[in-house]
């Protein structure tokens, strides 16, 4: 069993920055694919980024194209998101999740999720 914990979350201005973590159990991370995922009240959930397990694979979702960007760290088990440029339409809970096959679609472990609100 895995466990994903995302931090960074909070409240930030139009315009500006925040980087997520998300901080994964286990000693198989470096085999995972990992997303980040977003869901804003009222709306389905969304796949914002997603970075294999090699980190050559990578995915963003046209509406964070050249804003938002996602790395890992396998030595920590960790993986980022760094968001700039943020709208008020990024307000959402952002959720991490790993793909035990290492890839960037099927999620088996999910987090709780962290909040961003971005005030304009």
């Amino acid at each position: 069993q895995v466990q994903l914990v995302e931090s960074g979350g909070g409240l930030v201005q139009a315009g500006g920055s925040l980087r997520l973590s998300c901080a994964a159990s286990g000693r198989t991370f470096s085999s995972y694919g990992m997303g980040w995922f977003r869901q804003a009240p009222g709306k389905g959930r969304e796949s914002v980024a997603a970075i294999n397990w090699s980190g050559i694979r990578i995915y963003y979702a046209d509406s964070v194209k050249g804003r938002f960007t996602i790395s890992r760290d396998n030595a920590k088990n960790t993986v980022y998101l760094q968001m700039n440029s943020l709208k008020p339409e990024d307000t959402a809970v952002y959720l991490c999740a790993a793909d035990r096959e290492g890839g960037l679609r099927d999620y088996d472990y999910w987090g709780q999720g962290t909040q961003v609100t971005v005030s304009s």
